[in-house]
């Protein structure tokens, strides 16, 4: 009978010593539920790095191709000619700034491309064009003809001659006007007004244009890293230099941004029609 007890007593105690296992499973189950939630934020936080970092690798890989790669295939497509616009006007800034250093020429530029706000209408309209060649006379030239050439043959290449001269001057054009309605509104008015002195200062030159082009392409092409890098810049700049061409480069901004946008709109609209009225397939 003992020998049976004894042979017994091992199976009688299995029962407790499964329930300490149990307990001791549920203690380490309780210690990793109770470092869980620790896990699964670092876990979160490092998910959302991750999607962010591929949305901007997908991003910056998109931009690269739409603005650099392919106009660069373009290039190689047509050759040098594609560029013409582009060396136009850099030779023509070149010009124009040699002729400026010496007091008869630059008597001769300011006739010729010399923008300000005081003008009569149809004075102003006639310079125009030629002060997209003018540089103003207190930036370093050299570094202005650089984005001048970058600008101008990036968006000759992306957009084709006749979008690329019309984006530009339309910008300018933004720019000088938004300057005779800001003098017409009177000092301090809105906080848009501009004093009657301001009237005599030089517009911007080829500045706005440049900065049409860029922000005209980051559109169309959808790049928002560069209409970030252009838009920003230019509104640091006016808060940096509250001064007349920082408010011209805001209006070229916004002037490009209405053109991409209008130019979208009619891109889909023609795509619409045309899968609406195409011939019919099968």
């Amino acid at each position: 009978m003992g020998e049976t007890l004894s042979i017994l007593r091992p199976e009688v105690e299995r029962p407790r010593d499964r329930a300490g296992d149990d307990r001791a499973g549920d203690d380490r189950a309780a210690d990793a539920a109770g470092d869980r939630p620790r896990g699964g934020a670092l876990s979160r936080t490092l998910r959302v790095l991750g999607r962010t970092a591929r949305f901007a690798g997908r991003t910056l890989r998109g931009e690269w191709y739409g603005i650099v790669v392919d106009p660069l295939r373009e290039l190689r497509r047509r050759g040098p000619a594609a560029l013409l616009l582009a060396l136009v006007a850099c030779l023509g800034v070149i010009f124009f700034h040699a002729l400026a250093q010496h007091p008869a020429g630059a008597t001769a530029v300011r006739a010729l491309g010399g923008v300000h706000g005081d003008l009569p209408l149809w004075l102003a309209l006639l310079r125009t064009p030629v002060s997209l060649y003018v540089p103003a006379l207190d930036l370093p030239v050299w570094a202005g003809i650089t984005q001048l050439f970058l600008a101008f043959a990036l968006a000759e290449l992306a957009l084709g001659r006749r979008r690329t001269l019309l984006v530009a001057y339309g910008s300018t054009l933004a720019g000088t006007l938004s300057v005779r309605v800001m003098l017409a509104m009177g000092p301090d008015r809105w906080g848009l007004g501009l004093p009657p002195e301001v009237g005599q200062v030089l517009d911007t030159g080829p500045s706005a244009a440049v900065v049409g082009l860029f922000t005209y392409l980051s559109v169309v092409r959808r790049a928002p890293i560069v209409f970030t890098l252009t838009g920003g810049s230019m509104v640091l700049e006016s808060i940096a230099r509250p001064n007349l061409a920082g408010r011209e480069h805001l209006i070229a901004v916004a002037a490009a941004v209405v053109m991409g946008l209008l130019h979208e709109r009619a891109r889909l609209r023609r795509r619409v029609l045309s899968l609406s009225f195409g011939p019919p397939t099968g």
